[in-house]
């Protein structure tokens, strides 16, 4: 199944695309921490699914961090990952892309590719309210095609 898919099947379930009310409908925890320069993680500890997140983090971030965590907690369930890092945001490693895609699909729903009537409102608008790094948008497929701006 692909991770648009997956994506698409969860949003359906719980009615929404915000990670955080996912994650919460899913049983899994999620802790505001200071983490450094870090910017979150996944773990499960006694079975008990945990997304970590820094708290001082700003908002929009965090939301991306969520989706990105996630997508660990949906695709790899049973994998500790190591911390996010804005250096390690962009990783070539093949679970982090997974997360990042994921988090790209959850947060940007297709609607947002339709044409919009007496609208300015972009895709750049967007991925800026949702904290996507811009470098990620690259990852979001629309109608089996990745090759957006």
């Amino acid at each position: 199944m692909s991770i648009k898919s997956i994506v698409n099947k969860l949003v359906k379930k719980h009615g929404t695309n915000d990670p955080f009310i996912i994650a919460e409908s899913m049983g899994i925890i999620i802790v505001f921490e200071p983490l450094g320069n870090a910017l979150g993680y996944y773990s499960k500890h006694f079975r008990v699914p945990i997304i970590h997140i820094n708290q001082d983090a700003d908002r929009k971030s965090q939301h991306f961090i969520c989706g990105h965590e996630l997508g660990h907690a949906v695709q790899h369930p049973n994998t500790n990952t190591s911390f996010l890092k804005r250096n390690t945001l962009f990783s070539t490693d093949k679970l982090e892309i997974e997360a990042n895609t994921f988090a790209v699909e959850l947060l940007l729903p297709d609607e947002l590719f339709e044409v919009q009537n007496c609208s300015s409102f972009t895709i750049y608008d967007a991925i800026e309210e949702k904290g996507i790094p811009i470098e990620l948008l690259s990852l979001k497929s629309v109608d089996g095609k990745k090759n957006l701006p």
